[in-house]
Formats: C-alpha cells, structure tokens, sequence
C-alpha cells in the first residue's frame, strides 16, 4: 500500500496534465474539430478530443516507465494493454495501471458537462488482476470552458476518500470534503436507471418505474417524487453519489443485450472497467458499489468487458431499493439473462 502512495503524486500530475489540455483546446479549438472521429474500435469511438487525453497519457507512461515497471491498460492499445519499459516482462511488472482518459466525452465535446479523468492502480497479478486488487484510485474533473472550478479526488485502500477543489483561473486549490447523502428513501432526491442508448430503454425505463412506484408509493398529483439524471459518465455517476446529490445509481446495460438480440438490435455501448476503475474512491467515501446480485462489484482490469453495477448513497437507501431491484430482474428475466 506504501508503495502504491510513491505514485500519487505523478498520477495527481498526470490528471491535472490532461485536464489542462483538454480544457485548452476547448477553448482553442472549435466543437465540430473536437467532436470528429478519430477511429472506432470495438469497445467504443475515438474522438479527436479522446487523442488530446491519450497524448498526455503516453508521454506519462514513458515517463514513469524510467522508475515503474508496469502494464498500462487503456483503449487504443494492442489488446488493450502495453508493458512498461516496453521490453519488460509483463508477468514481473510491479503494478496494473488501468486509465480513462476522458471519461463523458460527448458530454464535454459539447460542452453540456464536465467528464473526468480516471486512473486506478493494483499490484500486478497477471490477468487475473480484478477491480478488488485496486489500491489507490484518482478521478479529476474536465470542466467546461465557461467553468473556472475542478474537483480532484483520490484514495489509498483503507485510508478513507480526499478531495481539493482547484480554481484553473486563480491555481488555487482548497480542500474539499464530500459526503453521501444520510437520507433513507430516494424521496424527493435523485434516482436513476442508467439508459443513455436506444434499443431497450422501454424496459430500463419500466424497470424504474417499478423501482420508484414500490418505494414511494403512487405519486401525489402535481407532486415529483423524485427525480432523475442522465448522466453519461460512470466517473461522473459515482463521483454525484459521493458528492450526496444521488441516492441511487444502476447501470444495467449489459443485462438488455439478450433483448437487444431478440429484436435484432447489436448490443449497446456499455460500462468497462476502466469507467469504473476509480470504485474504490466511492467505496472509501461510504458509497456502496456492488453487481447486479448484490455482492463487492469485481471485474477483471481489461477494456473490454461489459459491467453492470449499482450505488447506493448509504446502508439505508439499499435495504430500500436493493430488495425490490433484485425482485424486479428477477421477474422480469433479466438476471437469468447475464453471465
């Protein structure tokens, strides 16, 4: 774990590199430029924003490669990872470095919300290495243009969540304390079943309206119960259930892709592990992460699987929902449906 801390600071670097530059050519650069496709890969598209983030994260790795032997797992590499110096040894590599560099591009290429940077570190166990190895987390805000400040936040496994807020205008940072919302219903807060694509929204959609109508009751006329946010960004998910604006977050995704089968649709552009790599940071500030049958969400560290996960804000708010999610799937055939 000590160990881990060493790379702290070069991580904290590297974050404010990329969010410089990316805020830079925002300001630089008009959004038609930043939003055309660089490539498509199968796990995602590359825009030519992403290249901004990914520049910034290569020259890191050669960087730390002069100090660290590593594998870096990241989109854009052969099979998704690349040893670090590049003729060492994977299997004797100290550490598993998994990086987003912007996670919710299209939110910040169109300038609607900021997206994060993402980078989890775990000691290197060769391809078994899982989300549960992560020992040290770091997520740093992309504001848009016309915002002046930017939340940083990291973790060590077992020493509890930080954070500073930074003011790119002045260079100023103060510190920065987070809390989850102490709340015990979802009532009159934020609750949301993530279903940012088409294709099956109509059951993600009913599978909330179930969720809310058996936690709150039918709502009184001219009253919201409780509301929603489409946030496209895991990074940014997690990062509102730590900040106590959401009680409740689920990314089902994966579990519509036999449905998306059925009615001859490809499957949608899901969560990977590298959107939720920075878990760990959730998890030590109180949030509870878990998978879809309630247990320690894990993954391995790769760039292709698909994750679906759920956050809860507080112990109260899943012994609320958790039962009636697990009903819900159940009978409606989703769990059965998802290895």
């Amino acid at each position: 774990m000590s160990e881990a801390s060493h790379l702290l600071d070069a991580i904290v670097e590297l974050h404010d590199e990329v969010r410089d530059s990316v805020v830079s050519a925002t300001e630089r650069q008009h959004l038609e430029t930043l939003a055309a496709v660089d490539r498509d890969q199968d796990g995602d598209t590359i825009y030519a924003i992403d290249v901004v983030g990914e520049d910034v994260v290569n020259r890191f790795a050669e960087t730390l490669a002069a100090t660290h032997s590593f594998v870096l797992i990241a989109e854009g590499l052969p099979g998704g990872r690349r040893c670090y110096p590049k003729d060492g040894d994977e299997a004797a590599a100290d550490w598993r470095i998994i990086i987003d560099p912007i996670d919710g591009t299209r939110g910040l290429m169109y300038q609607k919300r900021s997206a994060w940077v993402l980078t989890a570190v775990a000691p290197n166990r060769g391809p078994a290495t899982s989300l549960r190895d992560i020992v040290m987390a770091v997520q740093t805000e992309i504001p848009l243009v016309k915002q002046h400040l930017s939340d940083q936040l990291w973790a060590l496994k077992g020493g509890g969540a930080q954070a500073r807020r930074d003011n790119r205008l002045t260079g100023q940072s103060m510190a920065l304390r987070l809390t989850p919302s102490t709340a015990s219903s979802i009532a009159h807060g934020y609750s949301s079943i993530t279903r940012f694509f088409p294709g099956a929204r109509d059951v993600l959609a009913a599978l909330d309206e179930a969720i809310v109508l058996a936690a709150l009751g039918p709502p009184v006329p001219g009253k919201a119960s409780c509301f929603e946010d489409q946030y496209t960004s895991t990074g940014g998910q997690l990062y509102e259930l730590m900040a106590g604006h959401d009680r409740f977050v689920a990314d089902l995704r994966p579990l519509v892709h036999p449905l998306l089968a059925e009615r001859k649709l490809p499957p949608s552009l899901t969560c990977h592990p590298y959107d939720v790599c920075c878990a760990l940071i959730a998890e030590e500030s109180g949030v509870i992460v878990t998978d879809v049958h309630g247990t320690p969400l894990d993954v391995p560290l790769n760039v292709d699987a698909d994750v679906a996960w759920v956050g809860y804000a507080n112990a109260s708010i899943r012994a609320l929902i958790e039962p009636i999610l697990q009903k819900e799937l159940r009978e409606r055939g989703l769990l059965g449906r998802h290895s």
